[in-house]
């Protein structure tokens, strides 16, 4: 291909089992569990917590609960996600691939494909579809990607699209997303984040002694906010807590998908989902900010699980509110942050 291109786009996402099949669905979660930015055990530890226990006992669990969101395309997340990669194409003469952290299409695959086809690059520019900084989301994805991109010996420059958790057009996107759903009768709005585990915070604090340690450390300016998952989550939360105009005393934030018996961010979504009614909380809405395509997390978690939880406490009325997906608005906002980052602007009319 005789491409003239110097500047192409990536999108790059969680990923997904390329099917529900279990022996599928057991090698995405070997490759996803034994990140070490997802489960930071030493190796030999990790393997034989992963390969011996973990994954030979949630590969069948997990494949049943994909089986209740698969579409007849695929995966929803992986679906999703190329829809976005094509409407955002539609605003760029330049090419625009996705890839996977996780599963296919591998990182490696497509750095491959854009620069054989488009031998004139000069520059890729990566789009983390993580508002927030996380070891185990955004960092991980941003490492992955640096260093295939140093193994190819590629010329091109890489350009990275930093987290947006507190940019003003994320969190309009992301108000408008919920604001036609708060037209009803409602007691509380939850806003659920993915969680990590406690560590995985300190681990992450460049001074080494504030995430955690100081008392209300999330609300006290510090450096260490840069990296902060926490902090960059109640940031969002308030935002768009703001935004909107809500009452404060109908907002809450909590924290999903808990694994294994370590301490993780509090308060955990499948609990809180379980008292709220008896609270007198029993018309509720929920919205997963952490993610900006629908998948197992908010589809089958929260949509499916969480709701059966909530009802069955005695909850009367659970909304999810989707994903951004592709809300124009958010589409827009993309455009907008690989436009920031590029050498030219070479973009369709």
């Amino acid at each position: 291909m005789n491409s003239k291109h110097t500047s192409a786009i990536l999108l790059m996402n969680l990923g997904s089992p390329d099917s529900t099949q279990v022996k599928d669905v057991r090698k995405y979660l070997n490759e996803f569990l034994m990140d070490e930015r997802v489960i930071d055990l030493p190796w030999l530890a990790r393997t034989l917590l992963v390969r011996g226990i973990i994954v030979p006992f949630r590969a069948p669990k997990s494949a049943a609960a994909y089986r209740s969101i698969w579409q007849k395309e695929g995966s929803p997340l992986i679906i999703l996600t190329r829809q976005l990669k094509e409407a955002v194409q539609a605003n760029f003469s330049e090419p625009v691939e996705m890839c996977m952290r996780y599963g296919n299409p591998s990182t490696v695959t497509v750095l491959e494909k854009l620069h054989r086809d488009h031998p004139q690059l000069k520059e890729v520019i990566l789009f983390p579809l993580y508002p927030h900084y996380a070891m185990s989301s955004y960092e991980t994805a941003v490492e992955q990607v640096k260093e295939e991109h140093a193994k190819g010996k590629y010329s091109t420059q890489l350009k990275i699209v930093g987290p947006y958790y507190d940019d003003p057009a994320y969190i309009a996107s992301l108000a408008e997303s919920i604001k036609p759903y708060l037209s009803g009768e409602w007691d509380k709005i939850v806003f659920s984040y993915h969680g990590v585990p406690e560590r995985h915070i300190r681990k992450g604090d460049i001074t080494g002694e504030h995430c955690l340690k100081v008392a209300d450390c999330c609300n006290k300016p510090c450096a260490a906010h840069a990296q902060c998952y926490r902090h960059q989550t109640f940031v969002t939360t308030d935002l768009v807590t703001k935004t909107l105009g809500l009452p404060a005393d109908k907002v809450e934030q909590t924290f999903q998908s808990r694994l294994g018996r370590d301490p993780w961010l509090q308060p955990y979504t499948a609990a809180r989902l379980e008292q709220l009614p008896g609270e007198g909380k029993k018309k509720i809405l929920v919205v997963c900010p952490a993610f900006v395509s629908d998948c197992l997390e908010t589809l089958e978690e929260i949509a499916e699980e969480g709701k059966e939880e909530f009802i069955h406490a005695g909850g009367e009325s659970f909304t999810a509110i989707p994903c951004l997906n592709l809300q124009p608005s958010w589409v827009n906002t993309v455009c907008s942050f690989i436009r920031r980052e590029m050498i030219t602007e070479n973009t369709m009319a």
